[in-house]
């Protein structure tokens, strides 16, 4: 009878366990998954990371391109008043 009660005890505790255990193995065996599809995310640009990084660099030569003209009217400007009247 006591032998049957252990039998029973040490089934319940092992069925309270087995829950965590089965997770716990279940995330063992997709982690080395999660970390190579972590590392592909990371390696790779998706188009709209594409897309996006594209139309900054663009916006920046735009920019870029106005301050020249901008620099280059300035000098124009100082140019024709600094040029003596005739």
């Amino acid at each position: 009878m006591r032998r049957e009660f252990y039998r029973l005890a040490a089934v319940a505790a092992l069925a309270a366990l087995l829950p965590g255990c089965v997770s716990t193995a279940v995330a063992v065996v997709k982690a080395p998954f999660q970390v190579v599809g972590q590392t592909a995310d990371w390696l790779t640009v998706s188009q709209d990371e594409a897309d996006r990084n594209r139309g900054r660099e663009i916006r920046r030569n735009e920019e870029r391109d106005a301050k020249a003209a901008r620099k280059a009217a300035k000098r124009e400007r100082e140019r024709l008043e600094d040029r003596p009247e005739r």
